[in-house]
């Protein structure tokens, strides 16, 4: 009985330790994301976050991050019924945070109140675009806009201006050289034919869809493959997002450039932590770090913008960071300008999946006829 006793007590002796350590324990240590946010970004992201959870807490991290495009992300979150298998949503339209919110799928974000309020609450006008979430579920990370790729060399032997705006990519030269992915398979394709939607009404928006569909030479399997292939000018030019591939291109050695449009959707790319999520500690620390000057400098050497204005893109003459300045046509930061937003999310949100069906029936399936 003694020693059953003794053995007992040791037991619980080793359970009460390894309780307090776990209690006395910062972060965990592992995180895993679900994100339609490119490897270019999120990669060096969570290498550097990795090395700052070594250096901070002496937690060797294991990291990884399940890429997914948005709609399929939201399905497999709304699939998981608050059992996720990851920590971390990031990336894509606030409008489903919003949903996956209501549904109490997320965690309200406990991080500290300063790193929040350093991030406006919106940006633009006419409609502004929220950067965090008022109810405080998620918040953005960085800025980053939707715009056109193109290929200066191929335009030239075109006889085609550099473009400025949507409304270049209509240009007759470019009839079989423009690039695009159908917005059934990319939401920043969708959210980019809803600005011309929104911008035109929806008779001369489908019009002016066809025409493009026109001059288009090839829909792409995915958006993040519209640069590579206008980057290595096979055609003129197109749709693209510069983390998703577009400034990678750029950063290997092909003479590739980028320009947002006046009405160009800028995303701030929401983060939130999933409820239930198995990690919540090391997440909420990753979303503090992302926005901290540390975390900003390694996304903005990726060819995105500060979410907050305290930051600017700033580096070392021929460092990515400049690079990347010159990429998106010299902007520093959003803060910097005049924003001009006219994309309604949620009636885009409301319809995502009529513009998906009538762009397969107008478009798509109708694209040979286009082209005569």
């Amino acid at each position: 009985m003694v020693r059953r006793l003794k053995t007992l007590a040791l037991a619980l002796a080793s359970m009460s330790l390894a309780t307090g350590f776990a209690a006395a324990q910062p972060i965990e240590d592992e995180l895993v994301l679900i994100t339609p946010v490119a490897k270019t970004l999120t990669d060096p992201t969570l290498a550097d976050f990795a090395k700052y959870a070594k250096e901070t807490w002496n937690i060797t991290l294991k990291t990884s991050a399940l890429a997914a495009g948005t709609p399929v992300a939201y399905g497999r979150i709304l699939e998981w019924k608050g059992r996720p298998e990851v920590d971390i949503f990031w990336g894509g339209e606030s409008a489903l945070f919003d949903k996956l919110a209501a549904q109490n799928l997320l965690a309200r974000l406990e991080v500290p109140k300063a790193v929040l309020d350093a991030i406006p609450a919106t940006i633009g006008k006419p409609r502004p675009i929220y950067l965090k979430d008022p109810k405080g579920y998620w918040t953005g990370t960085v800025l980053e806009p939707y715009g056109l790729v193109y290929q200066p060399k191929v335009l030239q032997r075109l006889g085609v201006p550099e473009p400025k705006d949507w409304d270049d990519l209509l240009h007759p030269k470019l009839k079989g050289h423009v690039a695009q992915c159908a917005p059934s398979r990319s939401s920043s394709s969708h959210a980019t034919y809803e600005v011309i939607l929104q911008r035109d009404g929806d008779d001369k928006g489908w019009e002016w869809l066809k025409r493009l569909g026109a001059n288009t030479g090839i829909f792409t399997a995915r958006s993040r493959d519209v640069p590579s292939v206008v980057a290595r000018g096979e055609f003129a030019a197109g749709f693209a997002v510069p983390s998703y591939m577009a400034f990678e291109d750029r950063l290997a050695g092909f003479e590739l450039k980028f320009v947002a449009p006046k009405t160009a959707w800028i995303t701030p790319e929401p983060i939130a932590v999933l409820a239930g999520a198995k990690h919540p500690k090391a997440a909420l620390a990753f979303i503090s770090y992302l926005l901290s000057e540390r975390g900003q400098r390694v996304a903005m050497e990726r060819g995105v913008f500060p979410i907050t204005p305290k930051f600017r893109v700033q580096g070392e003459p021929g460092s990515r960071a400049e690079m990347a300045v010159e990429f998106t046509g010299g902007i520093r930061s959003y803060f910097d300008i005049d924003v001009t937003n006219i994309y309604d999310d949620d009636k885009a949100q409301a319809r995502y999946e009529q513009v998906n069906e009538r762009f397969r029936k107008d478009i798509e399936s109708n694209w040979e006829t286009l082209k005569k």
